[in-house]
This record gives C-alpha cells, sequence and structure tokens, in this order.
C-alpha cells in the first residue's frame, strides 16, 4: 500500500483575532498538490484571512500552518512558494504588457534569453501573446486580470492564491474566464486556491470546496457532495435555492413531514429525532392532484430562460420553489412529486465532525 501523499497546504487548529473580532476558529484544512480549491463564503466568512495566512501577510495567533509537512508560520511572504492574484489586479501602471510579467523573473535574475521565453510562454498560456507591448491602461478588465495571472505564474509558484479575481468583470465575461482558469490549472498541474462569494462560480470550477461562515469551516467536500449532501442549514441555504422545513426522523429511511410519511436514503440518527428536510427546487416536479406527493397553490412565476421558476404554497402555509421546464397557472392547484434520494435530511446546527461522527457510527453499526 502506497504512503499518503503530504498535503501542500495544512492547518492545523489555527486561531486568528482581531482584537475583539475573532476571526477564524480552529480551522484545520488540507490542500493537496494539483487541485482547484475553493473558499466559498460571504463577506466577513474568513476566506480571504486563510489566503492571507498560506501567502504570509498575516500570522496566526495559534496553530500551525504547514507547506510540504513543514511548518511556516514564521516564514516571510518572499520565501515561500506561493503568489497571489488580487481582486483589483495590482498591476503596474507605468509598464507595459512584457515588462508586467517580466517584473518576477527579472528580480531573479533570469538572463535576457530566459525572460523573454519566460514571458512568452506566460502571454501564450493566457491568450495575450500579441498584447505585450500594450500599456495597461489599453487593456480591458478581463485582458487585465490575464496579465496579472501571467505575472503570478511567472515566478512558477507551487501554488496560485486567486483573491475573487473575477468579481469586477461582467457576467459573459466573467463565465469564460472561469473556464479560462480551470484550463489554465489543469493545463500547468499545480494547486488554485480560489476565493469567492459566488456559490455557482465555485461549483462549476472545483475539485474540492470549502464552505465557510463565521470563521468556521462549515463543510468541505467535492461540488457534488456539498450541493447533494449539505450537512446543516446554514450550507443548505447558501448553496443553491432550498426548501427547507421541519420534520421527524421516524426511523432510518423513513422520515416525516407536512403531515406524511416519506421514504428517503438518509440514516443514523435517532428514532425520532427532529430534523431538517432539504428539497431542491430542480428536484421537484409539476404534477396532477392524484399524483402529487405534495398538494400545492401556484402563487407566482418568472421566466429564467430555460425554466420558470414557480413559488407554490401548500395547505400548511409552507411555501415551495420549483424549477419547471413548462409554464404553471396562476392560482391552480396542482401536485409536486419527487424521489426518495431527493430528500435530504439535516440535523440541526450539526457540525462537520459531527455529520462525520454520525456517518463513521452508523457505518460500524451497519457492518457489525
Amino acid at each position: 500500500m502506497s504512503e499518503k501523499q503530504v498535503p501542500i497546504i495544512a492547518f492545523n487548529q489555527v486561531d486568528l483575532s482581531f482584537g475583539d473580532t475573532h476571526v477564524l476558529n480552529n480551522i484545520d484544512l488540507e490542500i493537496e498538490t494539483g487541485k482547484f480549491y475553493t473558499l466559498l463564503g460571504p463577506s466577513g466568512s474568513g476566506k480571504s484571512t486563510i489566503l492571507k495566512l498560506i501567502s504570509g501577510q498575516l500570522t496566526a495567533d495559534s496553530g500551525d500552518i504547514l507547506f510540504e509537512g513543514k511548518r511556516v508560520n514564521n516564514v516571510p511572504a518572499e520565501k515561500r512558494k506561493v503568489n497571489t492574484v488580487f481582486q483589483n489586479y495590482a498591476l503596474f501602471p507605468n509598464m507595459n504588457v512584457f515588462d508586467n510579467v517580466a517584473f518576477g523573473p527579472t528580480l531573479k535574475g533570469m538572463n535576457k534569453t530566459e525572460i523573454k521565453n519566460k514571458v512568452k510562454s506566460m502571454l501564450d498560456l493566457v491568450k495575450l501573446g500579441d498584447f505585450s507591448e500594450r500599456d495597461i491602461d489599453e487593456l480591458s478588465g478581463g485582458q487585465q486580470q490575464r496579465v496579472a495571472i501571467a505575472r503570478a505564474l511567472a515566478n512558477d509558484p507551487e501554488v496560485l492564491l486567486l483573491d475573487e479575481p473575477l468579481s469586477a468583470l461582467d457576467y459573459k465575461l466573467r463565465k469564460s474566464m472561469q473556464y479560462e482558469l480551470r484550463e489554465i490549472q489543469q493545463r500547468l498541474g499545480i494547486t488554485f486556491v480560489f476565493v469567492t462569494h459566488d456559490q455557482e462560480e465555485a461549483l462549476a470550477m472545483s475539485d474540492w470546496i470549502f464552505v465557510m461562515n463565521d470563521g468556521v469551516i462549515q463543510q468541505n467536500g467535492s461540488p457534488e457532495d456539498i450541493y447533494d449532501e449539505p450537512i446543516n442549514h446554514f450550507v443548505a441555504d447558501f448553496i443553491g435555492e432550498s426548501n427547507i422545513v421541519d420534520g421527524i426522523m421516524k426511523q432510518d429511511y423513513v422520515v416525516h413531514f407536512v403531515g406524511k410519511d416519506f421514504e428517503n436514503v438518509d440514516a443514523g440518527m435517532r428514532t425520532n429525532e427532529r430534523v431538517e428536510v432539504v428539497l431542491r427546487p430542480e428536484d421537484l416536479d409539476l404534477t396532477t392532484i392524484e399524483n402529487g406527493k405534495l398538494i400545492v397553490t401556484i402563487e407566482d412565476q418568472s421566466f429564467r430562460g430555460d425554466y420558470y421558476e414557480i413559488t407554490a404554497i401548500d395547505d400548511d402555509g409552507n411555501e415551495w420553489q420549483v424549477q419547471a421546464t413548462n409554464s404553471a397557472t396562476m392560482g391552480a392547484r396542482v401536485g409536486l412529486t419527487f424521489d426518495p434520494e431527493d430528500i435530504h435530511i439535516m440535523r440541526f446546527n450539526e457540525s462537520e465532525d459531527d455529520f462525520d461522527a454520525r456517518l463513521e457510527s452508523y457505518e460500524d453499526d451497519d457492518e457489525s
């Protein structure tokens, strides 16, 4: 059996406060080589602070930050094998594109031929091969961002940190740059750590996501895991649209909500434990009253291009969001249907450690 690969970056019980404000609370995380990671959360959740701790711009109050297994808490920023692309790009306005990208290699003492080859390689990578002599103020926002990426990559970092670099771009350009960044990361095979508050962006680009709130990692996993199996109310509500109602876990694979029992695929909770039930809008289908698992009244709808966003109310006053390919009739009584695997069960205020412990305990009981 091969030994487990040492993470390129690891945080062990990292704490940080600014005065009386606790910014990070016992952060544990591991980042492997060659993957695209995203720190996702609302403003003030601590995601950019983690980036600054990785780069050496901040120092933790307690805990260890490891790079390839070695503690780097006190290693200065310039000696770390990372580079950062900032939200405002931080380009040198008095230098043209070539000189901006050449800045790092020049400081390293590369000769002119090496610098020329390095700059050409990086500009070709970001599709700006013909822009080397342009002034920075002649470039669009998207082009400036590409220059910032090329300049960071010209230093041959082992980890590239990206602090909300797409936030200033318009929607269409932002979508395009998401694919380009992902392609660059896969071509180079180095580690990217990306910060955003945009859930769609995180789901589209990442191999692995850390969802943060109030200085705590609420959940981490693949985009599919985060979306399909949120572990608490915050994650379910923050990642995409969700219908969340109170329920009771009658027994393994049977949950009670809105006055009925429903089969589901969750287990490992206490009998008759109070839970929260999540149903995604895209998992709900409109049907006849006779075939409906829930009976609702159509309250509102809006056309979103490739689907209709429908609001419906059941007889208990619960509001349901539905994404349907066909329009509905306002005020109509209709049925909603869904499959057992579309029902996601969450314990109240469950942490990631609690979730892992419950899952491990259930698997052990199942094996015995």
